[in-house]
């Protein structure tokens, strides 16, 4: 489908309009829901309030990375400048990304899905899958695994070099370099909070990064590519999902509009805070009318089960 033929001028320039105003508001707007999870704690400690401070910082941190990833396609502020900044510095670096490296890879999807060059391939190829299987992957989510595994393959990307004689071998001073941004901005939150008599709270951070933050991703992940009409077409009405979120689930697995994963690649350069319109536009010249839009992630789970199991539970 060739958006531009079924949109005028007008109405494409009013989808692509980007706005430094929205930009920050979004931005902002993680960053207080963070801020507002880590006083709870503080004035409330109890088993509780630290469940509730896990669910919202680990959202939030997926919200970053889909802030990350606007910045990326130069969507999210009106200038280059701005998009890489914050970007780096507020979105990516805290939650142990490069955007430039994460770019790359997210560009190439962008060009080869629905076909076998696409790198994120492996993380939806297999689906669906038993309950069981999705429960050991859920599992595994929430116990730090995924979490240690992204972390040492984040070391080896940017640690390993190659000697003269064709060996590997790691090189700390690599990885301290290239990983500056994600390492400075973390230490610059300990330190805001150790400036507030409060620095344990950073364990808030970790433990929902090496928890909830991945559960997130993975379902927000699935729900984009996972059990779709087709994934080896090249059509994205059938490579390609969006689901309609509630308003917890955008708390959670959808921050930050990421939940329009069809129309970002219909048109990847509109900006996040005009998807929700790109959606009803869509939907009102009957654009959508044979697309994939699942009712919500619960929709996505029933999907992503195999059938056999689904029939039998």
């Amino acid at each position: 489908m060739q958006i531009r033929d079924h949109f005028s001028k007008v109405e494409l320039q009013q989808l692509l309009a980007r706005s430094d105003a929205q930009a920050w508001l979004a931005v902002l707007t993680s960053w207080v829901l963070v801020a507002l999870a880590f006083a709870l704690v503080a004035l409330w400690p109890n088993l509780l309030t630290i469940l509730l401070a896990l669910i919202v910082i680990g959202g939030r941190q997926l919200g970053f990375g889909a802030l990350m990833h606007e910045c990326g396609h130069g969507s999210l502020f009106a200038t280059k400048g701005l998009n890489s900044w914050v970007g780096k510095w507020l979105c990516a670096g805290p939650v142990m990304y490069r955007i430039d490296d994460y770019m790359v890879r997210h560009l190439l999807h962008h060009r080869t899905v629905g076909t076998a060059e696409d790198p994120d391939l492996s993380r939806y190829q297999a689906y669906p899958v038993t309950r069981a299987s999705l429960r050991r992957k859920l599992i595994r989510d929430l116990t730090g695994r995924t979490t240690m595994k992204f972390l040492r393959d984040l070391l080896k990307a940017n640690a390993t070099i190659e000697t003269e004689d064709g060996q590997r071998s790691l090189r700390l001073g690599r990885f301290f370099s290239r990983m500056r941004a994600p390492i400075i901005s973390n230490l610059v939150l300990f330190s805001i909070l150790a400036s507030l008599g409060q620095a344990p709270l950073y364990l808030l951070w970790v433990a929902a990064y090496f928890s909830t933050y991945m559960l997130f991703s993975r379902i927000r992940n699935l729900a984009e590519h996972a059990a779709v009409p087709d994934l080896t077409d090249s059509d994205p009405l059938l490579n390609t999902r969006t689901t309609l979120a509630s308003c917890w689930e955008r708390l959670t697995f959808a921050p930050n509009s990421v939940n329009y994963h069809l129309e970002h690649h219909l048109l990847p350069a509109v900006p996040k805070y005009r998807l929700a319109k790109f959606h009803r536009a869509l939907r009102a010249k009957g654009l959508l009318d044979h697309a994939d839009i699942a009712p919500g992630y619960r929709a996505v789970l029933d999907r992503i089960i195999t059938k056999q199991e689904a029939q039998a539970a």
